[in-house]
């Protein structure tokens, strides 16, 4: 079979299982199984696959029509102009997190902070402290996680980027683990914050593949933003920013708890590219 045949039936089945964009997935199906480029695949599309590479191109499909995420069949995610991996033991590296990260820069330039200790807290699959290390070399970066199985798809994603020695990795509870006194001059965090009554609803990529621990912030959303703004207030050195990514549907809730505290300035919601609340931000006021 040639391989524009071969596109064209693959993303017919692909549509025809609900999955969005399924000429582009495609694509990047049959370029993951012949190991080539856009480009490559395209001067290519005159050839006749051999039996064996149809075969593959069709095992990777019959996952894919089953919901399973593209990213963990092709087993890596682009983020940030870097390659990582990703395994059901982690949250797939999303834009809205691109976002949280591009406002955290933009926000440090601005005021001319230079951030010295830096925590990325529910590291995940390690994208935050990667991105932070890389945009911050001169500061000491922590990445933490509740999930030992996360840590070690974030270690071997620091690996991956040669950012390994940057990076101090910790297994702990929010930011049980750390004296309260203050010890950090930023905190990144993006944690679970959906509603658990809203998980079963979640497209099947999500609900069924992602790890819920990661996902669900207790019946309100808020359990863990709570926690992280209570916590983040005794961490944080006078001046230390504390960002988060929300979702949209607390963000309300989310902007009473950080004033709630006492601490914070410079409160706010920020919305994302497509005008939704997605980042939550407070600084802790100078004066401690």
């Amino acid at each position: 079979m040639k391989m524009r045949q071969l596109l064209k039936d693959a993303a017919a089945a692909l549509a025809e299982a609900g999955v969005e964009d399924s000429a582009l997935e495609a694509e990047l199906l049959l370029r993951h199984c012949l190991g080539v480029s856009r480009s490559g695949l395209f001067l290519r599309q005159q050839e006749t696959l051999a039996k064996e590479q149809v075969a593959q191109l069709h095992a990777l499909l019959a996952r894919r029509c089953q919901r399973e995420p593209l990213q963990h069949i092709i087993g890596s995610c682009e983020f940030w102009g870097m390659d990582f991996l990703v395994s059901p033991a982690v949250l797939i590296p999303r834009p809205e997190t691109e976002f949280l990260l591009e406002h955290t820069l933009a926000t440090l330039n601005k005021e001319n902070s230079r951030p010295r200790q830096v925590l990325d807290l529910c590291t995940g699959s390690g994208v935050i402290a990667a991105v932070l290390a890389k945009e911050l070399p001169e500061a000491e970066v922590t990445a933490s996680d509740y999930s030992l199985d996360a840590l070690a798809v974030a270690q071997a994603n620091l690996r991956r980027c040669g950012l390994e020695d940057c990076v101090n990795l910790l297994c702990a509870d929010l930011l049980a683990a750390f004296s309260p006194k203050p010890l950090f001059d930023l905190i990144v965090s993006n944690p679970p914050y959906i509603k658990a009554g809203d998980i079963p609803h979640l497209q099947p990529e999500v609900r069924d593949w992602e790890p819920h621990l990661a996902l669900s912030g207790g019946a309100s959303g808020m359990e863990i933003i709570e926690l992280i703004c209570a916590q983040a207030a005794r961490l944080l050195r006078p001046g230390g920013w504390l960002f988060m990514e929300i979702g949209a549907d607390i963000a309300a809730e989310t902007e009473a708890a950080l004033r709630r505290k006492g601490v914070y300035e410079q409160v706010k919601v920020l919305p994302d590219w497509a005008g939704r609340p997605r980042v939550a931000q407070g600084r802790v006021s100078s004066s401690g």
